[in-house]
């Protein structure tokens, strides 16, 4: 390299260093604010998606489908503005974000008896969607003893099959939690919920048998006398 007689760089390799780094300054103030609005949009999807299911389990289903397509269009807003910059998005938050909008609206698919929405439909990746299956899956669980509660059978049944369905399914998806996002973990977290309900359906089954022989058996000896 030339260097002058007093060994400092020549001024117009000063001017290019100087340079350089500008440029990488540039690209760095690009990149945080690229950050700083996927971290903001990622936490109002969060909230969002959040309140979404929450309005699902109370049946409130406008309220529900509003949030979810206010969550969908800052979704949209976060992966254009991550696109440029994979390390953003496949940040954890990016991914956290897709997989709630996810879990709220497969959770919104099952309870209105509709076909599961695809990610390509979501415009999610597929680990977050899968770990939204799952999660969705668990929070069927509050809707199986809401209608337990309310002697809708057949309606827990359901949804307990729903749940199975999907642990079904994930137990099958055999990688590395590096390329599932820690899937292995969320389905054994479905597995113990799943459990738990199948023991509450299936004592609720039987009360429902019993009280359904006992009435036959009341109604048999009205008839004799």
């Amino acid at each position: 390299m030339d260097v002058t007689n007093d060994g400092a760089p020549p001024a117009e390799h000063a001017r290019s260093l100087s340079e350089l780094t500008e440029r990488i300054v540039a690209r760095f103030d690009n990149l945080n604010a690229a950050r700083d609005v996927a971290l903001t949009r990622g936490r109002q999807i969060v909230r969002l998606s959040a309140n979404a299911v929450r309005s699902l389990h109370r049946n409130e289903l406008e309220a529900a489908s509003s949030l979810l397509d206010e969550a969908r269009d800052l979704l949209v807003q976060v992966k254009e503005t991550t696109d440029p910059h994979p390390s953003l998005y496949w940040a954890g938050y990016v991914q956290d974000a897709m997989k709630e909008f996810a879990e709220a609206a497969v959770t919104a698919a099952i309870l209105g008896g509709l076909p599961l929405p695809t990610p390509e439909q979501l415009g999610v990746e597929d680990p977050p969607f899968l770990n939204a299956l799952a999660e969705a899956a668990s929070e069927l669980r509050r809707d199986t003893l809401d209608a337990l509660r309310f002697d809708k059978v057949d309606r827990a049944v359901y949804l307990m099959q729903r749940m199975d369905d999907i642990y079904a399914v994930l137990v099958t998806v055999d990688f590395p939690d590096a390329i599932t996002g820690g899937l292995r973990r969320t389905t054994d977290q479905l597995r113990a919920v799943l459990e738990r309900t199948r023991g509450d359906v299936t004592v609720a089954l039987g009360q429902h048998r019993l009280e359904r022989a006992l009435d036959r058996v009341e109604t048999a000896l009205h008839r004799k006398s």
